[in-house]
């Protein structure tokens, strides 16, 4: 059994920041399938040995099991000194992290849910507001990057980690265009998919149960 067990599905952004992070940093890992879209993570039995919360990813080591991904990235960090910022950046760091689940991944993963995981097409009101809002969160981004490699200067960190988490899902799930719309979140996502370990978040973790796309029902009735 390996070192680290990540419960975890493959649609799951939040959970390939971990994933992203543990293969990158070359940790004994592996991806343990839940049954997110069978509603596995909202039985009581679920939530009672594994995640109270009711969330994935959950990080399985020694018997202890830790979740939300910010949390997470910041224990390995700190654990394995891989990927970690430096003192000096320990406020940069929580900005961004909390900028990243308040914002940027906190606007766009509800956006590709919406869009393409629903039976039913959604509102288009409701649509429009979560990628303003996206588009908004991702401009500050792009910005950002136009400077510079990776989000605190010149080494990749966790922070990098924890913002990429969904942007590496196929442009027909998120419905953007990142190379033509925010060139330089594409140049610095280029660059994270350089790092050795880097994989696509379906061949990273080709476990559990996925909501069904719906893609086809949501174009048809556009």
């Amino acid at each position: 059994m390996a070192r680290y067990r990540l419960h975890c599905v493959g649609a799951s952004g939040n959970s390939f920041k971990v994933a992203l992070f543990l293969s990158c940093a070359g940790l004994d890992w592996e991806p343990v399938g839940v049954d997110f879209a069978g509603g596995e993570t909202r039985s009581p039995d679920w939530r009672a040995t594994t995640n109270v919360m009711g969330e994935v990813p959950v990080l399985e080591i020694d018997g202890r099991q830790m979740s939300q991904s910010g949390a997470i990235l910041l224990w390995l960090a700190e654990t394995h000194g891989v990927f970690a910022p430096t003192h000096k950046e320990t406020f940069e760091t929580a900005r961004w992290l909390l900028f990243d689940n308040h914002k940027f991944t906190g606007n766009f993963a509800p956006h590709r849910f919406q869009r393409c995981f629903m039976p039913e097409p959604a509102h288009p009101a409701v649509l429009a507001f979560l990628r303003a809002r996206t588009e908004s969160a991702f401009s500050i981004v792009d910005r950002h990057l136009s400077d510079r490699r990776f989000i605190l200067g010149d080494r990749p960190t966790i922070v990098d980690f924890s913002l990429l988490g969904y942007l590496y899902y196929p442009a027909e799930e998120t419905g953007f265009d990142l190379a033509a719309t925010f060139p330089a979140i594409d140049a610095w996502r280029r660059r994270v998919a350089e790092l050795p370990g880097w994989k696509p978040p379906y061949e990273m973790m080709p476990v559990g149960n996925s909501p069904p796309l719906h893609l086809h029902l949501w174009k048809r009735k556009r």
